[in-house]
This record gives structure tokens, sequence and C-alpha cells, in this order.
């Protein structure tokens, strides 16, 4: 790789995403692999497969620990890598990861059964996160460019925590982050 860009988020993925995802029982690199797979399986855009692979960036850019939602903090994860990476993508890459804990909150809003559906770890962390949407917040949602594929990401995220999974590697998706990287 001779883009540092690249080298750095691979680095990312392979040496700093080693903790555990959250509450699950799996690490951060086999969440953010499910995550991209699922969406590349989907046939989803370019973009939102490099979305999904960093869309939990920010977990892995703060010195708060493994899980800090476990003892009451907010790491504002999505806003820390929405930062990181708007430097070097576009929105249709950093939104969807901004958002994606939007989504989560828009998702039990407006969708009844969806809460029953979330992980241990992300009933804790909406908590700490806003709780589900108000009618409002659902509204402004709704008209952002990007909540759609925010949206979809959410999905992803949620079904990415399957212990055991096997996935392509972190090889794999760099091509696709390769191809949404803005000139530099």
């Amino acid at each position: 790789m001779t883009d540092k860009r690249l080298a750095h988020i691979a680095d990312l993925l392979t040496l700093k995403a080693e903790g555990q995802y959250g509450l699950s029982a799996i690490n951060q690199r086999q969440h953010a692999l499910q995550a991209a797979w699922l969406a590349e399986a989907a046939g989803c855009s370019e973009s939102l497969i490099v979305a999904s692979l960093l869309h939990d960036i920010g977990h892995m850019v703060h010195d708060l620990g493994d899980n800090p939602a476990e003892v009451g903090v907010d790491d504002r994860h999505e806003a820390l890598g929405h930062a990181f990476l708007s430097a070097w993508f576009g929105p249709a890459v950093t939104e969807p990861v901004r958002l994606h804990v939007a989504a989560k909150r828009y998702l039990c809003a407006t969708e009844a059964d969806y809460f029953s559906t979330l992980s241990r770890d992300s009933v804790v962390s909406l908590a700490l996160q806003g709780g589900p949407m108000s009618a409002a917040e659902v509204a402004a949602f709704d008209a952002l460019p990007e909540s759609a594929e925010a949206v979809r990401l959410r999905r992803f995220d949620e079904r990415a925590k399957v212990k055991g999974l096997e996935t392509p590697s972190v090889r794999h998706f760099m091509a696709y982050v390769e191809r949404c990287l803005l000139p530099g």
C-alpha cells in the first residue's frame, strides 16, 4: 500500500481492532468485517461497504477502553469516526457513519419490533445516546440525504455480531476503501 491513508486504516483494523466489541463475543475487527461483508453480499454501493467497514472506527481512535457504555459513558464514536474519516472520504461514506447511532434511535421509534432485536450492548448504549427519537427527530432524520443509507448500515451493524463467522479479510475490503478515498 503506497497511500499512507490506506496503510493507516489497515493498521487500525488489524492492530487496534483486537478489543472486544461491546458485550459481544467478537472483537472490533470481526464486527467491522461482518458488517462490510453483509453490505457487500446485499449488493450495496462501494461507499456503503466502506461505511459499513469503518462505521465504528471512532472506537479505535479514542482511548476510553473497550466498552465505555458499560460504565455509563457515551463515547460519541459516530462523531469521532465522522471527524476522522471526513478528511479522506466524501459524504457517501462519512454520513452513514455519522448517522448510524441516530439510525438506531430512529428504528426504535419507527418499528415496533426493532428494539427487541437489539443486542444487550446496543440496549445499554441506546439509553446513553438519547433513547428512541421523538416524532420531530424522526421527521428531521427522514429529511437527511443519507438517512436511508444510515438505516441500511444500522441493520448490518446489528447483524454483524456472530461469533466464528467466516468473512473476507481486511485486505479484501481495502480495494473498496482505496476506490472511495478522496484524491490526495
